[in-house]
C-alpha cells in the first residue's frame, strides 16, 4: 500500500490536493513550515484543523533562517501586494518570491520519505499560479523527481493532482467532492479572516464568486 506525504499550507490548492488525494496516494503526513510568514500562526492553526479533520499525523517545521534571506511583503513590514496586480504576473512573483521555497520544502520532505519509508509527496501546484511561479510548474515537478533519483535511495515520487487545474477548477472539485472549505487559510496576511485584498484573497474570492457560491464567500472573508 503507498504511503504519502502532503506540503500543506492550509489554503485551496493543499486543502483540496490533500482531500482529492487522500486515498490513492495513502496520505498519512502532513507538513507545515513556518519561514517567519506574517500567517504562519493562522496556516498552522488551518492545518492542524484540516489533519485532524482527515485524521492524519502534522508535523511543523521551523525554518527561521529563510525569513533572513527573504525581502518579500511576506514576511517583511513591507504593505502586501493587492490582487489589483494579477494583471501584471511578473511583479505579482517578485513581490511575495521567497528564495527557492517549494525547492527547500520538497528537498525536506524528500529527507523524511527517503528515511521514513514513504512514496509520494503531494505538492499543491497548479495551472493558474504556475503561470507566474515556475515552481508551480510541471517541468519543476519533473526536474525536482529526477533529482530524488540521485540523492535519495527510496525515490519518493512528487506528485501535483492539480497541475492542470485553475482556481475554478479547484474550487469546482472542491465543493463536489465536499471538501471543507471551511477551514481554508490562503490569506497573505496575519489577521483573523481574510483580508479580501492580497493576491492569494483575490484569487480565492474570484473563483468561490465564478463557481456561484455565496456560503464560503460569507464564511472566509
Amino acid at each position: 500500500m503507498s504511503k504519502g506525504i502532503i506540503l500543506l499550507s492550509g489554503g485551496l490548492d493543499s486543502l483540496v490536493s490533500l482531500g482529492a488525494g487522500l486515498k490513492k496516494f495513502g496520505i498519512s503526513l502532513a507538513l507545515t513550515f513556518d519561514y517567519g510568514q506574517k500567517s504562519a500562526k493562522y496556516e498552522i492553526d488551518a492545518s492542524k484543523a484540516i489533519c485532524d479533520y482527515y485524521n492524519i499525523k502534522h508535523k511543523v517545521i521551523k525554518l527561521d533562517w529563510l525569513k533572513k534571506v527573504t525581502h518579500t511583503a511576506l514576511v517583511s513590514d513591507k504593505t502586501l501586494p493587492s490582487g489589483i496586480e494579477l494583471d501584471n504576473p511578473e511583479q505579482s512573483a517578485i513581490n511575495v518570491w521567497v528564495p527557492n521555497r517549494n525547492g527547500l520544502f520538497l528537498n525536506i520532505a524528500g529527507c523524511i520519505a527517503d528515511g521514513e519509508d514513504y512514496d509520494y509527496i503531494l505538492i499543491g501546484a497548479n495551472k493558474e499560479e504556475g503561470q507566474t511561479f515556475p515552481d508551480n510548474t510541471q517541468d519543476f515537478i519533473d526536474r525536482v523527481n529526477a533529482e530524488f533519483e540521485y540523492s535519495t535511495r527510496k525515490h519518493p515520487k512528487v506528485a501535483a493532482p492539480l497541475i492542470n487545474f485553475d482556481k475554478n477548477d479547484i474550487v469546482k472539485l472542491a465543493l463536489e467532492s465536499k471538501i471543507p472549505l471551511e477551514y481554508v487559510r490562503s490569506c497573505y496576511a496575519g489577521g483573523e479572516k481574510h483580508c479580501g485584498n492580497c493576491e492569494s484573497c483575490v484569487r480565492l474570492k474570484n473563483a468561490l464568486i465564478n463557481n456561484h457560491d455565496k456560503y464560503y464567500i460569507k464564511e472566509l472573508f
